[in-house]
């Protein structure tokens, strides 16, 4: 399984790699409004920067690479399908930046973070939180889905609406070939578009990195954290909350 957050704007640029900043379905379409009440869109200055979802009505579950670190101060958007609209959105300030202890954005190993909100969010039909896998891996050739706010193509102009789309998942050996040293099976799954991972009713990985050039290319499919490998540190960090 992995993490979740998917591709917009480029973070920082490797050799051949990038994280992805702000979230953007490649040959999508737009999702049914407040059909994923899970999604919440990650603002700085109120501007979106990246995609999350909601895993309790306390916590945000997102990529590390997202946050900088302070002084960056950023507010998650709940219930929104529409960017541009204020909907029945809420706007909720971050009270905790929890990145995983061993992230490292030169890898982009260990590429998750929870964001502890200031408030409990209040559920409804367009705010809901997703199910976390409860162990095992999604094997090659699972039918997936991802969705995000972002580009629709490589520089291509902005989507304000949620966007969605299927993905195959690819063989972690297949993957391996493409993506060499910097793919490791035992924490990330790859995929052949970007997105929230979410598989059934299940999110099961987060956005971490893909192309630099071709943000849905079959040479370097994108590739996403395994949220299943993290599960000991996510009910650890959920548990201590007081």
């Amino acid at each position: 399984m992995t993490n979740f957050l998917v591709l917009l704007t480029f973070l920082k640029n490797f050799m051949n790699f990038t994280p992805r900043v702000n979230v953007g379905i490649v040959n999508g379409k737009q999702a049914k409004p407040h059909s994923r009440p899970y999604m919440v869109s990650i603002q700085n200055n109120f501007k979106h920067t990246c995609g999350g979802f909601l895993i309790s009505d306390e916590f945000v579950m997102t990529a590390a690479h997202c946050w900088k670190g302070y002084p960056e101060i950023l507010t998650v958007v709940v219930g929104a399908h529409d960017l541009r609209k204020s909907e029945i959105s809420d706007r909720v300030e971050v009270k905790s930046y929890i990145p995983h202890p061993y992230y490292t954005l030169c890898s982009l190993q260990n590429d998750i973070m929870l964001l502890r909100l200031q408030e409990k969010v209040k559920l409804n039909n367009y705010v809901k939180w997703i199910s976390l896998p409860k162990e095992g891996d999604v094997n090659g050739d699972t039918l997936c889905s991802v969705a995000g706010w972002g580009r629709l193509q490589t520089n291509g102009i902005l989507s304000s609406r949620l966007m969605e789309a299927n993905m195959t998942t690819i063989n972690h050996a297949v993957c391996q070939h493409k993506w060499g040293s910097k793919y490791l099976a035992s924490q990330m799954i790859c995929g052949d578009s970007g997105g929230p991972l979410v598989c059934g009713n299940t999110a099961a990985g987060v956005t971490s990195f893909g192309s630099r050039k071709l943000c849905n290319s079959p040479e370097l499919p994108n590739v996403y954290t395994k949220i299943s490998a993290y599960l000991p540190w996510i009910q650890q960090i959920i548990r201590n909350i007081k």
